[in-house]
């Protein structure tokens, strides 16, 4: 999770690349690096903030620079280790991970080039190098080498005596700037805003060079000839500031609609990765995940919901145990500490109490194996925790958690097959399953929020209701319970979350026309057992709203409404079916006219007991 800032200006470049790196700290990162030619190559790298590489480059003149904040996968966070990495006059900054780096190292190594990282990255570097050798310019040698790649890669490459910079980029974000005094290239456009709204987004297998008066693209089709490839230019439409409402009435609803934006990015690590690499958690991933034996997850609330979707995920992929706990009670009850168990730490700001002081009781235990998985880079929980991904939802403003939610399923679910790839519970043919459905999730996710007119035409119907009751079965029941806390947290009405077989337990006494119940009914195994215990709550009056996919045989009559999602999922349907709840929900905290994003006694971030 890290950022790229490449500029070709007629300006002083360098503040601009202090100010792109401070626009994508949000993503995450452990160090930071820029490399400047003046004419010869300056290069500053930093562990630690932007500010303090800032001071480095404080006094800093120069017209052409690549600058990165790092996020360690392949060797420690330590300035030998951050970006950029050169090979001569030559340098690279690099998001993403090379899998086949391993066997060009050694290559290398017998070339006779000598290595001073631990990194992936540092193989990108020389290999460019080696090729010039054969290749007539920068351009071409980038072309060459990156066609011996395996894996996820965005790069931008600057040489002594080039006037120009490199990139490209597979899998990995990356995209161009195009300024009035020169031209701009970074892995978010939030980075370039304080330059140019004009960008062009590359696709994947793109070459491009930028100049201070020119780019120039070739696609992954093109020649030696550098025929052009036709990249439109966008106008964008995004804030300076990312916290800004926009054109949105409220940050729960903008934060609903930037939910396929937000797992894009999550998911960003994987979008050309032909595997699934450990490393995704951590450079100590692969030895801590290797000994896995059962899984602890620690959360509360939100968080809490995801790592119960998530236990059905790792036990049925993974074949090992699997608890979720609330932390607020896991530290103050007697547990059996065991030492190969992997405790996972799920939190949206990082700094929530009860989950940090759980993590901080499960290491006492002697429970070295941890994993967080947060939102927000160096928060507390982050850096309490031996491994960790982060979720790219950006900045999240509203209190009922949504986008954070979907990006944490996203995030536990890699985590879920990678410990399957661990125990030799995963073929190939499953792997590039699992990873096809990842990549087209974010535009499933966009065909759900298309229903929001109807759901809102559902809404109406609620603006009188004291009590909701939401049903689900299997790993849909976590969604049930997230559901009915959306709707408590912000319309104020009392809902509860429950397993539908469970229905004649208790909860039937309470149905009766007065209490909606909202069910969510996959075309899974159980789905006619779900049906079932439908039709047990239209025979005592009750009124049913019916989440349920395009081939469920669910049908709509007298009391029962029925709004069909438009594809099956299988296991990541829980993705796909919680966000109608969360439209529900607001849209019936609008009609109750409670205050959506500020709901009364609760806080975003809860960081006392």
């Amino acid at each position: 999770m890290c950022g790229i800032v490449a500029a070709v200006a007629a300006r002083n470049i360098v503040p601009v690349l202090i100010e792109g790196l401070t626009r994508l700290e949000y993503r995450g990162y452990d160090s930071a690096g820029l490399a400047l030619l003046k004419p010869t190559l300056t290069r500053l790298r930093s562990v630690g903030r932007v500010a303090e590489l800032a001071l480095q480059a404080n006094g800093q003149t120069a017209h052409h620079g690549i600058a990165h904040t790092r996020w360690a996968t392949h060797g420690v966070p330590s300035e030998r280790n951050a970006h950029p990495h050169v090979s001569a006059g030559l340098a690279v900054v690099h998001n993403g991970i090379i899998e086949n780096y391993v066997e060009l190292r050694r290559e290398l190594l017998a070339a006779g080039y000598v290595f001073t990282s631990d990194t992936d990255t540092e193989v990108i570097a020389h290999l460019i190098q080696h090729t010039l050798q054969s290749a007539p310019d920068l351009f071409a040698a980038v072309r060459l080498a990156i066609a011996r790649l395996t894996g996820a890669y965005a790069i931008a490459v600057l040489r002594e005596g080039d006037d120009g910079i490199v990139v490209a980029r597979h899998g990995a974000p990356l995209l161009l700037g195009l300024g009035t005094d020169g031209n701009y290239a970074a892995s978010d456009a939030a980075a370039l805003l304080q330059v140019t709204r004009r960008m062009i987004y590359l696709e994947d297998g793109d070459v491009a060079e930028i100049r201070g008066d020119a780019v120039r693209i070739v696609g992954a089709g093109g020649t030696a000839a550098r025929v052009p490839a036709d990249r439109p230019v966008h106008e964008s439409t995004l804030s300076a500031d990312d916290v800004e409402l926009g054109d949105y009435r409220h940050y729960m609803q903008k934060e609903i609609f930037e939910q396929p934006q937000a797992l894009a990015a999550t998911l960003e690590m994987i979008g050309g990765a032909q595997t699934l690499s450990p490393n995704l958690f951590g450079v100590a991933a692969p030895e801590m995940l290797s000994g896995v034996r059962s899984v602890l997850i620690l959360a509360c609330g939100t968080s809490y919901h995801s790592g119960l979707v998530a236990r059905y995920w790792i036990e049925q992929l993974a074949g090992i145990p699997c608890s979720v706990e609330i932390a607020s009670e896991y530290r103050y009850r007697v547990s059996v500490p065991n030492p190969e168990q992997l405790v996972v730490a799920i939190s949206q700001s990082g700094e929530t109490a009860d989950t940090l002081a759980s993590v901080k009781h499960a290491r006492a235990l002697g429970m070295g194996r941890t994993l967080a998985i947060c939102n927000v880079p160096e928060s507390a929980i982050v850096r309490e925790c031996a491994l960790r991904f982060l979720t790219r939802a950006g900045p999240e403003i509203g209190v009922a958690s949504t986008k954070a939610f979907t990006t944490q399923l996203a995030a536990l679910f890699l985590l879920a097959v990678t410990l399957a790839k661990q125990a030799g519970r995963l073929s190939a043919e499953q792997e590039a399953e699992h990873l096809a459905a990842l990549r087209h999730l974010p535009v499933a996710v966009q065909k759900v929020l298309a229903l929001e007119p109807e759901i809102k035409a559902w809404a109406a119907r609620f603006a009188d209701k004291q009590h909701a009751l939401f049903l689900g079965r299997g790993h849909h029941y976590p969604i049930a319970l997230e559901g009915a806390l959306k709707l408590k947290e912000i319309s104020y009405i009392h809902a509860e979350g429950y397993p539908a077989g469970e229905l004649k337990h208790g909860p039937l006494a309470l149905v009766d026309k007065d209490m909606p119940v909202i069910s969510i009914a996959p075309n899974d195994a159980l789905l006619e057992k779900l049906k079932s215990n439908l039709k047990e709550v239209a025979a005592r009056g009750g009124e049913l709203y019916v989440f349920a996919d395009a081939d469920s045989a669910v049908d709509a009559e007298d009391g029962v409404h029925v709004l069909r999602l438009p594809e099956h999922y299988g296991l990541l349907s829980p993705v796909l079916h919680v966000v109608p709840l969360q439209l529900l929900s607001y849209h019936v905290a609008l009609v109750k006219g409670t205050d959506v994003d500020k709901p009364r006694n609760l806080a975003k971030s809860v960081t006392v007991e």
